[in-house]
């Protein structure tokens, strides 16, 4: 019985408008002078950057995106015709530079990743071209080890996010040499000059390679691509499309080309 009186009285006291005990001290003001607790404690280190919220309209919380939606219906068979869509879509709405890219490869055995901004400059039905040095830099490294690479498109303008996953090829010669007689003079004759991620000992070096260039291709327009130099294409095996949705509520959904199949599976994920 005595249990049960106590707890008639708690229940009783709970409706009460302004509950004391027998010192005469209210149940309330006392809870509210308690320090919150906290879920987890507070780091012995301080951090240089914690959760910011740059360009927020809601201080103190993440940005919400709300911008668009996309629905299974919205999707294209192909995603390369899916992303080309959005491209279009992307340079109408006057994304800024919507052709750069990260470009992610891994070198093995080591497994280290690295990843640069590079442009892409061409799409076809067998996937997304870029154009760098493949004799001395990073990438090109990478690649002779591991065949693979990734590719991630982000449009802030429309809350979008493009991922591509696949196999690369090189382009050949004669198909880079398209695209490299459509570069100013000053970049094809840099691309001559630069040996791409090599060390310098200083600017000095690489202008004298220029110099050094300019003498070569005198008086002569048209300028061979060079043999190091040229177009990689990534032949997608999967590829996600993300826009963002509030909440973190995300809507994603991924290509996937089976192997041997025709025509590509297409899946939500979850956010």
């Amino acid at each position: 019985m005595l249990g049960r009186r106590f707890t008639v009285h708690l229940q009783n006291t709970a409706y009460t408008s302004n509950p004391t005990n027998r010192f005469g001290t209210s149940f309330r003001s006392r809870l509210s002078t308690q320090p919150p607790k906290m879920l987890h404690p507070t780091p012995s280190t301080a951090k240089k950057i914690f959760a910011p919220t740059s360009n927020s309209e809601d201080p103190g919380h993440a940005t919400q995106y709300t911008k668009g939606a996309l629905d299974r219906a919205d999707l294209l068979p192909s995603p390369t015709d899916q992303f080309h869509n959005w491209f279009q879509e992307a340079q109408s709405a006057n994304v800024y530079q919507p052709e750069t890219v990260t470009l992610s490869t891994a070198e093995l055995p080591s497994g280290k990743v690295s990843a640069r901004m590079v442009y892409m400059k061409e799409l076809d039905a067998r996937g997304f071209v870029i154009y760098s040095n493949w004799d001395t830099s990073r990438k090109a490294s990478d690649v002779r080890s591991n065949p693979y690479a990734s590719l991630t498109f982000w449009w802030r303008e429309l809350e979008r996010q493009v991922r591509v996953e696949g196999r690369v090829e090189r382009l050949t010669s004669g198909e880079s040499q398209v695209y490299f007689d459509t570069r100013i003079r000053g970049s094809r004759i840099g691309a001559w000059a630069s040996q791409q991620s090599s060390v310098l000992e200083g600017r000095e070096e690489l202008e004298k390679r220029v110099e050094e260039v300019e003498k070569k291709f005198e008086g002569k327009e048209n300028i061979p691509v060079p043999e190091f130099w040229g177009g990689l294409r990534v032949v997608p095996e999967k590829v996600e499309f993300w826009q963002g949705r509030p909440s973190r509520l995300h809507d994603r959904f991924v290509y996937r080309k089976q192997e041997g199949e025709e025509g590509w599976t297409v899946e939500r994920l979850s956010p």
